[in-house]
């Protein structure tokens, strides 16, 4: 098959779905697919069997968890335009509002639907001022407990997303008792909470069992039914981006340019300054991995390898799934990658290739 192209190993999809399913059945908490780290609907099928749903943070994001996972789908946005309000009622089994004035502004639209609040606790795990929902001034939701009571009777739940790549379950069970402290008194009126997603738990030696019997206790102690929002948890280390080299050449480093690129195709790798995984990364011959764009800084990272890299040399670059797909563009026009899937028996099958026709139509 030809570079560059996303890989979905189901066999290393599989554990982690069936760690999401232990924590279901243990703790009673349902876990919801965040789409807006991952919405590769060619294995919706699979993941469905292991999750109750989907959760948005947009019309499209919804109506496409409506019509291709099915099963509870939750609507979130920031800010619901006035013209996409009903389609996305429609295409929702819960709507959350952002805030209290969005939730007043289509109380008559919403009013025969569930609704809910985003609620900021004012605490996060985030290590990025840019990801973090708790940073100041943050318009991601409602803060004030006695502002919110007065609309508690408006509504049916909270969404509380504060956990970033946590995968520290102290610290998860520290926020949660502050949760509990503060807005606790709110939480008994309600029917379902949201603990959004960040939460690392399919990560390796993550103590599942503490993580169940603390929801489970939350939600016996509150009466709620709890939800969790996994994205990258559903999806880490399942999916590799294949790429060739294309050319290598030496300024002071071992250089190795490859038919990919982070800035088009892993976007967050530039964004939080992150390096990229390649195993083993191991051996005597080091090489800085560069992407065909560009920009100067498409850099996937240095790593070390048992020989010298040289044109037409395959690398995998993995932990490739978690906002990656969803955020793939046409920088430089840069071919976009395919999509395959490897299935459970190995055949691997191609399910999406992007060309010429997809460039220019994204333009005008």
């Amino acid at each position: 098959m030809q570079t560059p192209y996303y890989l979905i190993d189901k066999a290393r999809l599989l554990p982690n779905m069936e760690k999401i399913a232990w924590l279901r059945e243990h703790s009673g908490a349902k876990c919801l697919l965040a789409l807006k780290c991952f919405a590769t609907w060619s294995v919706f099928d699979f993941i469905s069997e292991y999750m109750d749903g989907t959760t948005s943070s947009s019309l499209f994001e919804v109506r496409l968890g409506r019509e291709t996972f099915g099963k509870e789908t939750h609507a979130y946005s920031v800010a619901y335009a006035e013209h996409e309000i009903e389609e996305v009622l429609a295409h929702s089994d819960k709507i959350i509002f952002n805030t209290i004035g969005q939730l007043q502004r289509y109380q008559a639209q919403s009013a025969e639907h569930m609704r809910g609040l985003r609620v900021n606790p004012g605490v996060s795990t985030s290590e990025f001022d840019l990801a973090d929902p708790a940073r100041p001034f943050s318009r991601l939701g409602e803060h004030d407990p006695a502002v919110i009571e007065t609309v508690i009777d408006q509504i049916s739940g909270f969404m509380f997303h504060n956990n970033c790549e946590n995968d520290d379950f102290a610290r998860f069970d520290e926020m949660l008792t502050l949760i509990e402290g503060r807005f606790g008194h709110l939480i008994r009126r309600l029917e379902w909470i949201s603990l959004g997603g960040g939460i690392h738990f399919t990560g390796e030696g993550y103590p599942l069992e503490l993580l169940a019997a603390r929801l489970k206790r939350f939600a016996e102690e509150f009466g709620v039914q709890v939800y969790l929002e996994p994205g990258e948890a559903a999806v880490t280390g399942s999916t590799t981006l294949e790429v060739t080299v294309l050319d290598t050449l030496f300024n002071g480093k071992n250089l190795a340019i490859v038919d990919s690129s982070i800035e088009a195709h892993m976007l967050d790798l530039l964004i939080y300054r992150e390096r990229a995984k390649i195993s083993p990364d191991a051996g005597p011959h080091e090489w800085m991995v560069c992407g065909k764009s560009c920009l100067a800084g498409d850099i996937f990272g240095e790593f070390r390898f048992a020989e010298p890299l040289k044109a037409g040399d395959r690398l995998s670059i993995e932990d490739a799934a978690g906002y990656t797909m969803v955020k793939k563009n046409w920088f430089n026009g840069v071919k976009m990658p395919a999509i395959a899937i490897r299935e459970l028996d190995g055949d691997i099958r191609l399910v999406r290739d992007f060309g010429y026709d997809e460039f220019a139509a994204a333009l005008s």
